[in-house]
């Protein structure tokens, strides 16, 4: 989104609201390598770290969700199911990045990303995200994608301590270390957030216990310039996390209990080697990601599983003179997930784009992909875009932006019935996929082949789905800050993977077309040069084969913030809200607004208190049916910058 940004201004006074020169900012979700915002003919919004650390919240759904187009829905509090939404997509086919790591979940049932363990922290530089189907570049499933890019080290040491305290007994604490020179730098960070939080579900009449979570993130960055183009980068990624929630299986009497308890650990690292020259960059990295999910019922073992996504890739880049260059590149990805059985499939992708700018203001990027999945043979995927900026003068300008995608996704793969019932029990409570190339992951193949499957699904062979996306938008924007933008977008998707939810038979697939389509509006306007209005709003009809509204998407949702700052403080105020979204069975949910306001005040010596209130208005309402969400809760907390 364009809009004016809260900006760093140094390491002791955190931000001030300037406005940024929005067209020539840097993107780089939009195709790999860095392009400027008035080529992009995608549409693509962008959160720096001072605003995120203002609004204050914890998880960054939670800040995700105050962007156009995103929704978001969580089953009972921290460290519960969180599924995060872009123009209606089912959430696992959201890619999430970090540092360039693919940091998905192989040991869930659609090989998605764990919104729920992943915290903001302080680590956290830029978040971009592309919305909708058309990040071919990254795999052609990837209905949308949220690229989270952390800090460098630099200058002499460095770094910052942090304490918060609050409602549900929460208690967080962060420190960081940085610093650098022209050979190389590093950043070390490490965050812990602990909660007893509170009755995640309605239904848990009995205990009515509180339903903490834990959850220790480490992260570190390491990097080493070798001669004036190349850079070499270790970038590791640690987080530890528990939860305890309602809804499992009791392992003695196979009945429903409350007293449940769920345990991640993962593990993420990227060893990369980048070169820049004049005209050539060449770029090689090899990541994986371990992942460890184990569950507890009534204090004992109940299910357990583990991941492994290990990916090579390499992407270069050609630009033979100022207007255009060609992107291209590889991947080879293997998956591996374990529990009774072991499970492993491999897929290798290539990919061309060409980037240019074809006259005065007008820019172009073509791209396709081809996949080879062993067990669906290849697939093209392909991409076209355009962007035109007409200035106005006076500072003023136009931008319009068009673009279309198509893609495919694999079936996924199922070794299990039903573990964490606030993660894969959630998840069988409303399957339904949307726009991008998807082959039936291998948890979706082997659960219609396993113990738990019959008849319909019970042998049912499973086709990848296909899928198809477009959107056209217009971009106003003029000197001060001030911005509009306004986005109809149309998704469609073909054999649609989904689970029973009649008879729980298991993954069967669909006969016709699905779709998501609506408009997204977002506007940013300056009153001066420290206030600042932002507000979105989403329209979205996201409709199933039958025409049927698909689960827990709101027809209507949005935000309207008002934002200050100056060198000594900072403050927003949010109102977020939902209308006109159902559950399973066709449960209508209450709509809703939330207003959450956040403040930071800086002191001598580079010491800052903040403090947030969440749920000002004590707002009741759910997002999953059957889930309790928190109410009024005030948390404050001092920083220390060095």
């Amino acid at each position: 989104m364009l809009h004016a940004l809260l900006v760093a201004t140094s390491s002791l006074v955190p931000c001030v609201c300037v406005a940024q020169p929005a067209l020539e900012e840097i993107v780089v979700t939009g195709s790999i390598v860095g392009v400027p915002k008035r080529e992009l003919g995608t549409a693509v919004s962008v959160l720096e770290a001072p605003e995120m650390e203002l609004r204050g919240y914890d998880s960054l759904a939670d800040v995700l969700r105050t962007q156009p187009g995103i929704g978001v829905t969580n089953a009972g509090g921290e460290g519960k199911s969180t599924v995060l939404r872009i123009r209606g997509e089912e959430g696992y086919r959201t890619l999430l990045i970090i540092d360039g790591v693919k940091a998905l979940d192989p040991s869930a049932p659609q090989v998605g990303p764990s919104f729920e363990s992943l915290l903001v922290t302080s680590d956290m530089q830029r978040v971009e995200i592309l919305r909708g189907p058309q990040g071919f570049i990254y795999g052609a499933d990837a209905g949308g994608v949220v690229n989270v890019i952390t800090g460098r080290g630099a200058g002499p040491l460095g770094g910052r301590l942090g304490v918060e305290l609050g409602r549900f007994g929460t208690r967080k604490l962060e420190g960081n270390l940085s610093g650098g020179s022209d050979r190389g730098d590093y950043y070390v960070s490490v965050e812990n957030l602990t909660t007893d939080g509170f009755n995640a579900q309605t239904a848990d009449d009995v205990l009515r216990d509180r339903d903490g979570a834990d959850n220790t993130t480490v992260h570190a960055k390491l990097g080493l310039n070798v001669g004036n183009d190349w850079r070499l980068q270790l970038v590791a990624r640690n987080v530890d996390a528990s939860t305890m929630y309602d809804g499992c299986f009791s392992p003695t009497t196979f009945a429903m209990v409350n007293d449940c308890f769920g345990t991640t650990d993962q593990t993420t690292y990227k060893i990369s080697a980048d070169h820049n020259g004049e005209t050539l960059t060449h770029s090689f990295g090899f990541s994986r990601i371990d992942i460890a999910r184990a569950d507890f019922a009534e204090g004992a073992s109940s299910f357990s599983t583990r991941g492994r996504l290990g990916r090579f890739e390499y992407t270069g880049s050609y630009r033979p003179g100022a207007a255009s260059t060609l992107v291209y590149g590889a991947d080879l990805q293997r998956e591996e997930a374990r529990s009774d059985e072991r499970l492993t499939r491999r897929q290798e992708g290539y990919y061309v784009e060409y980037q240019g700018e074809l006259g005065t203001g007008f820019s172009l990027s073509l791209g396709t992909r081809y996949d080879l999945n062993p067990d669906f043979g290849a697939h093209l995927s392909s991409r076209i875009s355009a962007a035109y900026v007409d200035d106005l003068g006076a500072g003023r300008w136009l931008k319009y932006r068009a673009s279309y995608g198509t893609g495919f996704r694999p079936p996924s793969w199922t070794t299990i019935a039903c573990g964490n019932a606030a993660w894969t029990c959630s998840a069988a409570w409303g399957f339904r996929t949307a726009p991008g190339f998807r082959p039936p992951s291998l948890y979706e193949v082997s659960y219609d082949s396993g113990p738990f499957a019959f008849l319909p699904a019970a042998g049912l062979t499973l086709r990848e789905e296909t899928s198809r996306g477009h959107d056209l938008g217009i971009e106003y924007g003029r000197e001060g800050g001030m911005r509009f933008e306004a986005t109809y977008f149309d998704q469609r998707l073909k054999d649609e993977i989904f689970f029973d939810l009649d008879t729980f038979s298991g993954y069967l697939q669909s006969q016709g077309r699905s779709s998501s389509k609506g408009v997204e509006l977002a506007t940013n306007v300056p009153f001066s040069d420290r206030m600042q209005l932002t507000a979105n709003l989403t329209y979205d009809r996201a409709a199933d084969t039958a025409n049927t509204q698909r689960l827990r998407r709101p027809r209507v949702f949005g935000n309207i913030g008002l934002m200050y700052g100056d060198e000594a403080l900072r403050f927003v105020v949010n109102y977020r809200f939902a209308r006109d979204s159902i559950d399973a069975g066709g449960v209508a949910l209450d709509d809703y607004g939330v207003v959450d306001f956040s403040l930071t005040r800086s002191l001598a010596h580079g010491v800052e208190l903040f403090g947030r209130i969440a749920n000002v208005t004590d707002t009741v309402y759910q997002e999953v049916a059957g889930f309790n969400t928190a109410g009024r809760a005030a948390y404050g907390g001092v920083r220390i910058r060095f």
